[in-house]
């Protein structure tokens, strides 16, 4: 319910997932400035590296590890961490919104996700776990806009101070 005693519209939940995926997009794509950089290389060969890989979760992994190599001053080191590490963070709250199937309460409830994942227990398995959705959710979806804006500005200004091809 709102804090107007209203449910979530389905609309408003489902508006809200599609701004968090085009800025989780447009966030993860700058990761090809990043490796640029990284890489010592032109921003077409970084975008065959990062086209190439074909998750978040290996882009991120081959970011950080060129990032830990030995030739990387502290300053860069630190700050590529750092924002990797906080995609990584929002990573769970985007990988939540899709790969869910969005169900809405016929009598007039608020929506609910139902994960389309399953976890293995020691002697058995679950899956379809169900969540509802609350101001709380559609706050957490918000705010992980706002950071996946600041990310966006964080990278930029690595581009801009490490001297990584634009």
């Amino acid at each position: 319910m709102t804090a107007q005693g209203r449910p979530i519209a389905l609309d408003d939940l489902l508006l809200r997932v599609g701004k968090l995926n085009y800025a989780w997009t447009n966030t993860e794509s700058l990761l090809i400035h990043l490796l640029a950089g990284l890489c010592g290389t032109d921003k077409e060969t970084a975008t065959v590296i990062f086209l190439t890989l074909n998750t978040s979760r290996a882009r991120l992994d081959l970011v950080e590890r060129l990032a830990k190599m030995d030739r990387r001053g502290r300053d860069e080191h630190i700050r590529i961490l750092e924002v990797t590490a906080k995609i990584k963070k929002l990573g769970g709250l985007r990988n939540r919104f899709n790969h869910c199937i969005y169900a809405f309460d016929p009598d007039g409830g608020n929506p609910r996700t139902i994960l389309m994942r399953i976890a293995d227990r020691k002697h058995d398995i679950r899956m379809g776990q169900t969540n509802e959705i609350d101001e709380t959710v559609l706050s957490d979806i918000e705010s992980a806009i706002g950071a996946l804006s600041q990310i966006n500005r964080d990278i930029w200004d690595m581009v801009q101070d490490f001297h990584y091809p634009s």
